[in-house]
């Protein structure tokens, strides 16, 4: 008699609550464990919670075979003026823990065979030894983004941010050498990361989309000479997509409304600065500030050109292939898309000034054979290479092997005198 196979058991341990998926990194997250639910291992999830998370119970299923948590707690602006003087990059102090770090001891007490930690910043919620084996999920090279904040701030905030990507290099080298296997979302960020840390284990998973969800819909006939709509989705707490929207409306839309003057722009995003909506108004612009939405979909097969307006960041940007996914056209800076493997010219177009930007936009407008092109040839690419279902294998592969040279480094030093 045979018995059912015992499978290995994952603990991920994730600094967010990660519903709704409404940000980059609880989307990626978020699907990569749903299609790793019910294949090689048992999952525990384990994260910080709000007091209604039960509302959220079909959703959190879907995403392990067991969920522990600790109370959230939001963190204030005292606490962020206050980590300033502190020893942790300020992004990372927001993260310690007591509670979230009494959850992580007692969850390595059921003695998982490997741990998934989620970002870098994690590492403060995680003891100072960590027995098993151990993959670190960097969703970004999180001190190139302070550092790229650096280069387009002024005055005093570029000697912040200067001094902040000073200590994040610092904390995210140390963190990343202790863990066996890092996990990149680019080749272009496995290279960045080996080279900055001296890393020797890194692997790379792609970047995915819900093709089932972002289904395509068909490009529409020219809009108006002096109109059509512009739309980008981001989320508005995150300052590089608030920084590229402010790139948009003081750099990009004064060569957009010389040549189309009734253009309509879409921004959709929860908690927009109060200060974006007061430029907006004072400046008479055609924009509208959604805020929160259920869904974004509506306003991206609204677009006539889907915009990435980004100057800061890492990573990859989920954004870009939901609106390739749906068959937008899309015109980004080159940071927009790093690392997705899109090609300019052939799967969207690239400005990285205003004047270039604008003229990527406006080709599209004028050009109804571009627009399908793109669009096109942008939907078979995510088809053909970035559905979540293989990232997720992809992932799962990776913590196997991880287990698989944890293993043998450990048979290698039970037999060496």
């Amino acid at each position: 008699m045979t018995g059912v196979p015992v499978k290995p058991r994952l603990l991920f341990v994730s600094p967010r609550f990660l519903l709704p998926m409404d940000q980059g990194g609880k989307i990626r997250t978020g699907n990569i464990l749903r299609h790793m639910k019910g294949g090689a291992f048992e999952i525990t999830l384990l994260s910080p919670a709000p007091p209604d998370h039960d509302r959220h119970r079909a959703d959190i299923a879907a995403l392990c075979d067991r969920f522990l948590w600790w109370p959230e707690a939001e963190a204030s602006l005292f606490r962020r003026i206050f980590a300033l003087a502190g020893s942790y990059p300020v992004a990372v102090a927001s993260d310690i823990s007591a509670a979230g770090s009494c959850a992580v001891v007692q969850a390595l007490t059921a003695a998982p065979d490997v741990v998934v930690v989620d970002f870098p910043h994690t590492d403060v919620l995680m003891p100072r030894q960590i027995d098993a084996p151990s993959v670190m999920f960097t969703h970004n090279v999180e001190a190139e983004i302070f550092e790229r904040h650096a280069t387009q701030g002024r005055g005093p905030m570029r000697l912040l941010w200067q001094r902040e990507s000073r200590r994040m290099r610092r904390f995210e080298g140390a963190v990343l050498r202790r863990f066996d296997t890092s996990i990149a979302v680019s080749e272009r960020d496995r290279a960045a990361l080996t080279e900055r840390y001296g890393l020797a284990s890194v692997a790379v998973i792609d970047t995915g989309v819900d093709l089932d969800y972002f289904t395509p819909s068909p490009i529409a006939a020219d809009p108006p000479r002096d109109g059509g709509t512009i739309t980008f989705t981001a989320t508005m707490s995150w300052p590089a997509n608030v920084a590229g929207i402010h790139f948009l409306l003081d750099e990009v839309v004064p060569y957009l409304l010389k040549a189309r003057p009734n253009l309509a722009f879409t921004i959709v995003g929860r908690n927009p600065p109060a200060a974006l909506a007061q430029k907006i108004k004072a400046r008479g612009l055609n924009v509208t500030l959604t805020g929160f939405v259920d869904d974004i979909r509506p306003y991206v097969a609204a677009a006539d050109v889907y915009v990435i307006p980004l100057l800061v960041g890492s990573g990859t940007r989920i954004k870009a292939f939901e609106a390739m996914a749906m068959g937008r056209p899309v015109v980004s800076t080159t940071i927009g898309v790093e690392g997705l493997g899109v090609t300019d010219g052939t799967h969207y177009l690239r400005g990285d000034d205003g004047a270039t930007f604008a003229a990527a936009v406006l080709r599209l407008l004028d050009d109804i054979s571009l627009r399908r092109s793109l669009a096109r040839n942008a939907r078979r690419l995510t088809e053909e290479n970035f559905s979540w279902r293989r990232v997720a294998r992809q992932f799962e592969a990776i913590c196997l092997d991880t287990i698989a040279k944890h293993e043998r480094r450990r048979s290698l030093a039970q037999t060496t005198p």
